[in-house]
């Protein structure tokens, strides 16, 4: 009978502390910002950048970055794929 409080009681606190997660991620949430030729860029420190694929066209890009005040920014642009070849 103990054991089955127990379980009960600790299922409880596993949804308990499941409900407060969402919440969290949700407050830190970045906007994603659209790259144009005008956009001034404020890049103090790069965290992470996405893999260029290898096609012979113009891919979607992202970029995470922090200005020069720690604030996180995520840019979205356009880039040509590493699979052209001069030949």
């Amino acid at each position: 009978m103990k054991a089955l409080l127990v379980l009960a009681l600790s299922s409880l606190c596993v949804t308990a502390m499941a409900d407060e997660v969402p919440t969290d991620v949700a407050g830190n949430t970045v906007a994603v910002e659209e790259y144009t030729y005008s956009t001034h860029l404020d890049i103090a420190k790069v965290i992470s950048m996405s893999e260029i694929p290898s096609v012979c066209e113009v891919v979607p890009a992202r970029m995470e970055y922090e200005d020069s005040s720690g604030q996180r920014h995520i840019l979205r642009y356009s880039v040509m794929g590493n699979g052209c070849s001069n030949g």
